[in-house]
């Protein structure tokens, strides 16, 4: 197969989904990045044959914030790791009545609502701009969907993250006004990690699953932590089986990606070479070096 890809599965687990089980061949390593350290070591298996590299978003325990993720971090961490192919997953809420809690979207668009993070690995000295008008991989997007349906998990195709700051949930005028821009399910971690997976060239799927109605629903006030516990739980487990799911559709030898996301930088660099900083360049070696 010309081009042929070898894929390494990278699986960012968030809210309630701390590990991975039944990887073989395990690992936990700690990956150096000239970012800073990224959230936890990262879990090296196998499963179903296929390489698998785990991260849980927060770190094991969830100690780390949204806010304070190290995300440039998490991502090259990743990208050093050899990893092709990423499905993150994330706990959010709905904002709509027909996705109620349990419900799993999987997202094809984000509206990008924060602000205290570092968005980019591009920047003085080496800049680049690349497209995110379709921040998902549809290839991705076709295969999770197949095995949701396959596992009779409640599961929408497409759909509007809106990624809010934090670590305060939204306020009511907040919730409505998302609702008015048509958005689906809010969260706090799917930016700038997607925006920042697509400069690195990984092949990146988001799975949103809901825990609880954000609070425009006139069932929210009666919603307790205990409830979202439960639902977040239950979530997890079906995740887990999602992925190990998934992994048979997704692990085969592959050619490039049909939507370019592996060649995201093919025309992003405006830096002239002459003018480009070797520090900078230093810092790019895992995230743009086919390129650089």
């Amino acid at each position: 197969m010309a081009d042929s890809i070898s894929p390494v599965i990278g699986i960012i687990g968030g809210s309630g989904l701390y590990n991975i089980e039944g990887l073989t061949n395990t690992r936990w390593e700690r990956i150096a990045t000239p970012w800073g350290e990224a959230s936890d070591e990262l879990l090296f298996g196998e499963l179903s044959g296929t390489k698998v590299i785990f991260l849980p978003r927060h770190g094991r325990g969830h100690k780390i914030p949204p806010s304070a993720l190290n995300y440039r971090a998490n991502i090259d961490a990743l990208k050093r790791a050899g990893v092709t192919d990423i499905i993150s997953l994330s706990a959010v809420g709905s904002l709509k009545e027909e996705l109620p809690p349990g419900h799993f979207v999987i997202v094809d668009q984000f509206i990008d609502r924060s602000f205290a993070r570092e968005k980019s690995f591009f920047g003085p000295g080496c800049v680049a701009h690349v497209s995110m008008a379709h921040p998902t991989c549809p290839r991705l997007g076709d295969a999770l969907e197949a095995s949701a349906k396959e596992l009779g998990l409640p599961v929408t195709r497409g759909g509007t993250y809106l990624v809010m700051e934090g670590p305060q949930f939204s306020t009511l005028a907040e919730s409505n006004l998302y609702r008015s821009w048509g958005c689906s399910v809010i969260g706090m971690t799917n930016m700038p990690e997607a925006k920042l997976a697509r400069e690195a060239e990984i092949d990146y799927a988001s799975i949103a699953m809901v825990t609880d109605y954000d609070c425009w629903h006139e069932d929210h006030d009666a919603v307790t932590v205990d409830a979202v516990v439960r639902v977040l739980l239950d979530n997890a487990e079906k995740a887990r089986n999602l992925v190990k799911s998934v992994l048979p559709k997704i692990g085969a030898p592959r050619g490039l990606c049909p939507a370019g996301c592996d060649r995201a930088l093919e025309y992003a660099l405006i830096t002239a070479p002459e003018a480009r900083d070797p520090a900078a360049l230093a810092n790019l070696d895992a995230v743009a070096g086919r390129i650089l």
